[in-house]
Formats: C-alpha cells, sequence, structure tokens
C-alpha cells in the first residue's frame, strides 16, 4: 500500500492544473497516503523544494486558474545549475528517496512525458496526467485545458465578427499551435470562421485570396481567418520538409548547417502571421487586421468539461496508484479512462490527419484551408 507520493506541475501552464492537483491529492489522503508538492515542476525535485498539500488548502482552487504548485520548463538531464546545463537525475533519485516517495505524479504536456520517462529509466514509480491547450499528446483522446482554450478562442472569434462586419475587413486572428492545429480547428469551426490554416495542411495563399475575393462578390462583408501559430505555406513547408532531410543526413557538416537553418526559418517565422495579414490585404484589395490571442488562451478559470475532466484523471491516477500501475499515464479513450504505458506516448504527437472528420465537416460547409 503506497504511504507518500510526490505531485508537480511542469510545462506552460494550463487550465485545470489546479483542479488536477485538488483531484489526485483529496482522492489519495481519502486512502490516507500524504501528498507533498514539488514547486516548480522538476527544479523543485533537484532542489528539494515542496509544500504539504493537507486537505484544507485543496478548498476552493478547482475554479483556480494556474497552479499553486508552480512550474518551469526545466528538464531533469538539462538542468541550468551555475551557468551550464546539468544532468541532475541523481539529485531527483536522491530527493525521492530522502522522502521514500511510492511515486511521483507528473502533471505536464508532450515535454513532461518524455521527462517522466527518464525517471522511470532511473528507478523511480511515476505516474502521469495529460495537460496541454494544443491537445497534441500521442496515446488520448482528450487532454485538459484545450476545452478552456477553445472556448476562450471561439470567443474572440465570434467578439470579431461584429466589428469585421462593420468595416468590411478581413480579421485574421492567430490561435497557438506550433506542430498541431486542433487548437485552431476546431475553435474556428465553432466560430464559423471563413478560412482555417493549420500546420497540417500547407496552403496556398492564392487560394486563400480567391476564396475570400469570392465571398466580397458574393455581397459578404467580411471574412474570418484562423491560422495556428505552425501553419505554413507550401514554400515554406518544402523547405522545412528538405531541411529535415538533410538533418539525418550521415555527413555531420550537412546536418550542423541543416539545424543552423531550421532555427534561423523558425525565427523567421514567428511573426509571419503579420505578413499573412498584410499579403492578404496587397492580394483581395480588402482592409486587413491581425489579433493574436497569445497567452489570454492559456490563463484564467477552466471550463466545466475541463473540471469534471480533471477531476477523472485524477481520481485515476490514485486508482493506478493503488494498483500499482506504475509507467503510466491516465489517457481519455471514448467514455472511458485507462493508464497506458509512459514509452509509447513519449516523443509522439498527436497531429491532424489531412482527412480527419472535423477537416471535412469544416470543407463540406464551405470552409477554406488553401490546399
Amino acid at each position: 500500500m503506497a504511504r507518500h507520493i510526490g505531485i508537480l506541475t511542469s510545462g506552460g501552464d494550463c487550465p485545470g492544473l489546479n483542479a488536477a492537483i485538488r483531484a489526485v491529492a483529496r482522492a489519495a489522503c481519502d486512502h490516507q497516503i500524504k501528498v507533498t508538492g514539488f514547486r516548480d515542476g522538476f527544479r523543485g525535485l533537484v532542489h528539494d523544494q515542496t509544500m504539504e498539500l493537507q486537505p484544507g488548502m485543496l478548498s476552493g482552487i478547482l475554479t483556480d486558474g494556474g497552479t499553486i504548485l508552480g512550474t518551469s520548463r526545466d528538464k531533469p538531464h538539462r538542468m541550468p545549475i551555475g551557468g551550464k546545463e546539468r544532468d541532475m537525475t541523481h539529485a531527483i533519485v536522491e530527493t525521492v528517496h530522502r522522502h521514500k516517495l511510492d511515486a511521483v505524479v507528473c502533471i505536464g504536456g508532450g515535454g513532461t512525458q518524455k521527462n517522466a520517462l527518464r525517471l522511470q529509466q532511473a528507478g523511480i514509480n511515476v505516474l502521469t496526467l495529460p495537460k496541454t491547450i494544443d491537445n497534441d499528446i500521442h496515446g488520448t483522446d482528450m487532454s485538459f485545458g484545450f476545452d478552456t482554450a477553445l472556448e476562450i478562442a471561439t470567443q474572440a472569434m465570434d467578439r470579431l465578427h461584429s466589428t469585421a462586419s462593420s468595416h468590411r475587413r478581413i480579421m485574421v486572428v492567430e490561435i497557438m499551435g506550433h506542430r498541431a492545429g486542433w487548437l485552431a480547428l476546431g475553435a474556428g469551426m465553432a466560430a464559423g470562421a471563413d478560412v482555417i490554416l493549420i500546420p497540417e495542411i500547407a496552403y496556398d495563399l492564392g487560394h486563400v485570396a480567391e476564396a475570400i475575393s469570392e465571398r466580397a462578390q458574393a455581397g459578404k462583408r467580411f471574412s474570418i481567418v484562423a491560422v495556428a501559430e505552425g501553419a505554413m505555406s507550401r514554400e515554406d513547408a518544402k523547405e522545412v520538409s528538405r531541411l529535415v532531410k538533410l538533418k539525418n543526413s550521415d555527413k555531420k557538416a550537412e546536418r550542423r548547417q541543416a539545424s543552423e537553418e531550421l532555427i534561423a526559418f523558425h525565427a523567421q517565422h514567428t511573426d509571419h502571421t503579420l505578413r499573412l495579414t498584410q499579403e492578404l490585404e496587397q492580394l483581395t484589395g480588402q482592409e486587413s487586421r491581425l489579433t493574436i490571442l497569445g497567452h489570454l488562451q492559456r490563463g484564467g478559470t477552466p471550463t466545466a468539461a475541463d473540471r469534471l475532466l480533471c477531476t477523472r484523471l485524477g481520481t485515476a491516477c490514485v486508482d493506478a496508484l493503488l494498483q500499482r500501475r506504475f509507467g503510466t499515464m491516465m489517457a481519455v479513450r471514448g467514455m472511458d479512462i485507462i493508464p497506458v504505458p509512459i514509452d509509447e506516448v513519449a516523443g509522439r504527437k498527436k497531429l491532424v490527419p489531412s482527412d480527419h472528420e472535423w477537416v471535412q465537416s469544416a470543407k463540406a460547409v464551405g470552409t477554406c484551408f488553401g490546399d
């Protein structure tokens, strides 16, 4: 029987983190299991920075955004110490042994799953919960935080409809999602966006401009364009594909050059939605404006759906703990939550298939993807 567990939140902040902490801690306390929270992600495990999660302090945090434990993007094997990156896995092992922890619950996204796997390989019992607004964690139908971000992005585009209509404008809305387009796709569909551009479907700007011009000719006063951060034109997608292939070359010089060019490309790509907005204005002759939602999508009170999901994931995590099903992530599969091996999840992303049902539905109602 487990007697003491640790818990941490890692990676970017996300709606529902406190709800997940509450669920794990309350369910654990119900089984007389002591719960120690580690501050600021894996950094707290390295430096042994803790806070005891007593039942009383969990009251009221269900609806709070952020995380009472704090978070960071530090990695156990590349921890910044004294101006250098060091492998501090041994320090984490020592902390776990010092507290006599039966397991460590790691709540986070794709990076957290990889870091949890490293701890498992170091001999630590780990359990994880899937958190990300991008909904791109492999092995689970849904990650908590996605529904809240989806609602925020949808409401933002709803509000932009009125100003777009009043001024006969093209409103371009940048939505989070570097490699996965679930958030832009879902919010774009829910808000009735006329154009949706996602990383998985390379776009032709000429096709996008043509679709918007056809709307204007049909008497439509405005167009809403939902763009994921990582959306790319066909030309950019071809260039990235070339560099990725070059990065896998047998020649060291070619790999180094490809890595440098990829870094430069992504640095330049950060303002691509601004260039896209300007180019659409030139091609269509319609006034265009850009709105970048940014971190608004990651803050605030979680939706009812996310609170429910966090509670289910947290209690399922404690059930897995009691069954000693370590090395697993709590995953949503249909109507069920089941533990899946972390080594089947870590290092993999759930991307939007080009023929996904959502894409097909959006195209069926006239949404342009630029392909």
